[in-house]
């Protein structure tokens, strides 16, 4: 580490993909050693000194709290709360969740830096915390999601219906989605009721896991641990995308895609294997010059077997046949 970093820009591996249930609960619930939360004030107090304008928006997010969960908790009931569901009413149900989940409290660590490790544009803990609604909707879902396994599925709805119009995310609370999870920017992003996603996945905005059509049951994509799913990626219907699989940005999926391989195009085809284990990691989800040539490479033309054909040859038929 040099001089100029903060023992907190370098992240923390405890909270890698990989880290077990297990070595969370006893290292990182207690509050008196929690990383992350100490990263996030410590921010919030050097970014209140470079900002004064911001000091009381930055006490109210973040300094007044004791833990990351009432943090979270208060910056969501703000941000979804409206005339008919107040702050009030959302903080007591975060907090009734997030203090008592010891799953969920790992998810948001998790989660938060999954969006420090593989979003650039994610500054610092606090940025994710306060401004980044992909990190937001995911929280506000898995609190939705606890709900609707209680039970208490009005509620789980009424917040889902919230976060769809105030982040344009919709995640549907029956859905089950792992930690470590990274929607960079999120907007557009659909998951359907039984859709179920892995651990290490990164997902791009615009994505859709989708059903076919009026079929019950379960009818939604899985999406293995460390996938990466490109901008505007569509996957209909009950299929398997493998770990560490990669969708490239605009492709449509139809059917099951193997682990660690890429696919692109409308309908999708296997471009080629991966080298990388984990390309939710890289963050590398443009696949246009393979898929382009690879279609190149396959493509055989009504005249392929024929002579080549030169522009002046092509102006000259033209005139004839016009003349």
């Amino acid at each position: 580490m040099n001089g100029d970093e903060l023992p907190f820009e370098r992240g923390f591996e405890v909270y890698a993909k990989g880290t077990h249930k297990s070595e969370f609960d006893s290292n990182l619930l207690d509050s008196r050693s929690d990383p992350i939360w100490d990263a996030i004030r410590e921010e919030a107090k050097l970014e209140a000194e470079k900002e004064p304008i911001l000091s009381s928006f930055l006490y109210a997010g973040i300094l007044a709290h004791d833990c990351l969960e009432q943090a979270l908790g208060f910056v969501l009931a703000n941000r979804l709360q409206n005339p008919t569901l107040l702050a009030t009413q959302l903080l007591d149900i975060f907090y009734g969740v997030m203090m008592h989940d010891k799953d969920i409290q790992s998810s948001i660590r998790h989660d938060i830096q999954a969006f420090k490790d593989r979003d650039p544009a994610c500054l610092s803990y606090s940025s994710a915390i306060l401004h980044l609604k992909g990190y937001h909707a995911l929280q506000a879902y898995r609190v939705a999601h606890k709900l609707w396994n209680e039970g208490r599925k009005l509620l789980a709805l009424a917040l889902q219906s919230r976060i769809s119009e105030v982040f344009g995310i919709d995640i549907h609370p029956a859905a089950r989605i792992g930690e470590g999870i990274l929607l960079d920017h999120g907007t557009g992003v659909v998951i359907g009721e039984t859709a179920v996603i892995g651990n290490g996945v990164s997902i791009l905005h615009g994505v859709t896991l989708g059903g076919t059509g009026k079929e019950t049951g379960d009818r939604h994509p899985k999406i293995g641990e460390g996938a990466l799913l490109g901008a505007c990626v569509t996957i209909l219907g009950n299929i398997s995308i493998g770990a560490g699989a990669m969708v490239a940005a605009g492709s449509l999926v139809l059917k099951d895609v193997p682990s660690h391989s890429v696919v692109a195009g409308n309908p999708a085809k296997l471009i080629r294997v991966m080298e990388e284990q984990d390309p939710s990691l890289a963050m590398k989800h443009d696949a246009t010059k393979e898929f382009f040539r690879h279609v190149a490479d396959g493509y055989k033309g009504p005249q392929s077997n024929g002579p080549s054909v030169s522009a002046g040859d092509t102006e000259k038929e033209h005139t004839n046949r016009t003349t």
